[in-house]
């Protein structure tokens, strides 16, 4: 890749980014340090989160646990408590796991190479590089969301970045390009760029540090770049929900531990089959999920909720047992739970949509 750009521009756009980066870069609670926990922490809760939304996660998450052995020795609800709302819990749970490995196994010494830090549970190679490189000086590349974008208008790309032969290439690039004196600052700055002047829509082209050896600045193709496949149409559910009452309690169900927001606390519930009736759909569900029968009544909300690959409709009924005695099928634990104690439990977000309504 080092043929697609000259060593004296290499040496250039370093140069120029680098000191763009000093002067702009944002106060952030987790710059400044070479703390490999902080670092680690704050990479993890950023994937797939803007940084304005994780901040305040990150410093509730630190002040809770300030170090790995806080964080190993905390229980599954109370890491996943602090998380709710973030989303893709298995970060949480690969975290915590990955804490256990590094204060019980490795006797608390952090991995210090990039290919160290990936045989961790939740880090791959982008968080491998930026904990590697920032922590430990590593020359170690970095690709996320605004490193893939800038590289992709830097040189003009255009095959859609979502095909592993580009992100191959674009990996290819950022390893040719990171700083080899200060590659932690270098790849901060390659995501600095993209978050704040190299965005999605109207970039701006005027204030860039690199704009002068940016081939789509210069062929006018920064608003096409990067191409990306055609998405599958979002598929829509239509999910029933029980809200099962007694004695001013309410059954909670927690979630298998793998999986989509595994380990969280949920009212019980499902997908509505073709044909099914609300109530046909509510009452098989809670036969095979808790091996009851219910006696569904009156409908207390109705949320919509958008994942990252699809939508649902939550249709909460408020149910009551007939008969039997709920056994956990699917989750692992269930509790009867009064509602002034939801607070205590890690709810997916569509769930909190709908408490206020019971």
């Amino acid at each position: 890749m080092q043929d697609q750009i000259e060593k004296d521009t290499v040496i250039r756009i370093r140069r120029a980014l680098l000191a763009w980066y000093g002067r702009n870069a944002r106060v952030l609670p987790w710059r400044g340090t070479r703390d490999p926990y902080a670092i680690w922490v704050a990479e993890i809760m950023l994937q797939q989160t803007r940084i304005d939304q994780g901040t305040p996660y990150f410093e509730r998450f630190i002040k809770a646990f300030p170090t790995v052995e806080a964080l190993a020795e905390a229980s599954e609800d109370a890491v996943l408590k602090l998380w709710e709302g973030l989303g893709y819990y298995s970060r949480a749970r690969n975290l915590h796991r990955a804490a256990k490995l590094v204060a019980f196994e490795r006797g608390g010494a952090f991995p210090a190479t990039a290919a160290e830090w990936q045989a961790l549970p939740g880090v791959g190679r982008y968080t491998a590089g930026a904990i590697a490189s920032i922590a430990f000086n590593e020359v170690a590349p970095v690709l996320d969301g605004n490193v893939k974008r800038v590289l992709s208008r830097l040189f003009d790309i255009a095959a859609p970045i979502d095909r592993p032969a580009t992100e191959r290439q674009l990996w290819a690039l950022a390893e040719t390009l990171v700083a080899p004196r200060r590659p932690g600052d270098f790849n901060q700055a390659m995501m600095e760029l993209g978050a704040t002047v190299c965005v999605p829509k109207a970039p701006s082209c005027g204030t860039c540090p690199v704009r002068r050896w940016c081939r789509a600045a210069e062929r006018g193709t920064q608003a096409e770049r990067p191409v990306k496949g055609k998405k599958a149409a979002v598929p829509h559910y239509e999910i029933v929900v029980a809200a099962i009452e007694k004695n001013g309690r309410f059954l909670l169900g927690k979630r298998p531990p793998n999986g989509l927001l595994g380990g969280l606390w949920e009212f019980p519930g499902g997908k509505v089959q073709t044909a099914e009736s609300h109530a046909e759909a509510l009452e098989r569900e809670i036969r095979e999920e808790l091996g009851v029968a219910i006696r569904v009544g009156g409908l207390a909300a109705v949320v919509n909720h958008a994942y990252s690959h699809f939508k649902v409709t939550l249709n909460v009924y408020r149910c009551a047992i007939k008969s039997g005695a709920p056994q956990p099928k699917t989750h692992t634990a269930l509790k009867w739970v009064p509602r002034a104690h939801f607070d205590r439990y890690a709810f997916p977000k569509a769930n909190h949509k709908f408490l206020g309504a019971l």
